[in-house]
């Protein structure tokens, strides 16, 4: 029998995949910063963040940071050579303009038509939605990064959600700890499963309908 355990880094490494050099990418705070770590070296992206930066680099060492070079979630960020910084309106021109090629945000919910739901619940301490609504309507493709149970053991990838939504029918494909899988047609492809899972597991593990990819690999 399989066990589930929790593991982000193969999700920002399968994610950190689907880029090619010269796109614009957008990572949302939380587990999608980690995907910047895993680019390979012979791709070249420009990290974009909305509170006015574009041309992100590593993170830096711990305690060397910038107390005022941080990045939309509050984090401490480098800036490469070639980075430039601008007002929130030019930002948000950027997004909305459709500039931007994906965005990763990590959720509290996705479902099948492509809806999410990422941002506070009422009485509870969880971050706002920051610039996410603009992001998932003006980019090119929005990926969503989450871990696949929740700490009870229910599904993260829902029929339809339960939560308050984000954005409506935007997400194009979602990456979780047990495989990578595309949406569309009303329902969540599996293109990958993540090496110990199987398409068996992760069908009887989420609540949601899911078609295999007759073509359906397998990462590790």
């Amino acid at each position: 029998m399989i066990e589930y355990v929790e593991n982000k880094e193969i999700i920002a490494r399968r994610i950190a995949r689907f880029f090619r050099s010269g796109d614009v990418v957008n990572l949302g705070i939380g587990l999608p910063t980690m995907v910047g770590n895993f680019v390979p070296p012979e791709v070249t992206v420009i990290l974009q963040s909305e509170n006015g930066m574009m041309g992100l680099g590593p993170a830096p060492e711990k305690g060397k940071g910038d107390k005022d070079l941080t990045n939309a979630g509050g984090m401490p960020v480098t800036v490469l050579p070639g980075g430039c910084f601008f007002d929130s309106a030019e930002s948000f021109g950027i997004i909305r303009g459709g500039h931007v090629d994906f965005t990763v945000l990590g959720v509290l919910e996705v479902d099948q038509e492509g809806n999410l739901a990422n941002y506070k619940i009422p009485g509870k301490m969880v971050p706002g939605m920051g610039g996410a609504m603009d992001l998932v309507a003006g980019s090119k493709k929005v990926i969503a990064a989450t871990t696949h149970l929740e700490k009870s053991g229910a599904s993260k990838l829902k029929r339809l959600c339960t939560l308050p939504l984000t954005a409506a029918h935007e997400v194009d494909i979602v990456v979780t700890d047990v495989g990578y899988f595309s949406v569309s047609g009303g329902k969540f492809r599996l293109e990958e499963c993540f090496a110990p899972y199987t398409p068996e597991w992760i069908l009887a593990s989420t609540d949601a309908d899911i078609a295999v990819a007759d073509d359906c690999g397998i990462f590790e």
